[in-house]
């Protein structure tokens, strides 16, 4: 089988069929006539690190793939895999209040996990994690004030 017109389609192997012309009317929409009959489509998301692309076609979404024996070799090798942060600490982006602390000390943290909610220029802002870690000791407690820069959460 051909590399070059196999797509992953919702996760499944698709070979496209037949004769279909393909239009572009911008960055974003696109014309498909097949058998007579026109199609319409919009890219929603592309994302080039996954080699993906979401797009909506006559009303339904779907996810597409193309499938490469270069990436099959890629991931098998396990280099596929995206590079996350290890946490070591969170410092406070800013003066204020903590509000309420959401974490424990032995919690395991990934990322978008909130960690804490900071109260500044009568504001709640919730800091979340931009990375993985676990919560190794926590420095301040709900009430307390905190300047910019200082240590809030150390992690393992």
């Amino acid at each position: 089988m051909s590399e070059n017109n196999v797509f992953l389609i919702d996760g499944e192997v698709q070979t496209p069929k037949g004769n279909a012309k393909l239009e572009w009317l911008d960055r974003n929409y696109f014309v498909v006539t097949f058998n007579g009959k026109m199609f319409n489509g919009e890219v929603l998301e592309q994302n080039l690190e996954d080699h993906t692309l979401k797009l909506k076609f006559n009303h339904r979404v779907f996810e597409v793939k193309r499938k490469y024996d270069l990436l099959d070799l890629i991931s098998q090798m396990g280099l596929d895999k995206k590079k996350v942060k290890k946490l070591k600490e969170l410092s406070s982006p800013m003066p204020g209040r903590v509000l309420k602390i959401m974490v424990k000390i032995g919690d395991k943290i990934n990322i978008g996990d909130s960690l804490l909610s900071l109260e500044a220029m009568k504001m709640e802002n919730i800091l979340k994690s931009d990375g993985e870690g676990i919560v190794k000791e926590i420095f301040i407690n709900e009430e307390q004030v905190v300047d910019k820069g200082e240590v809030l959460i150390e992690f393992e």
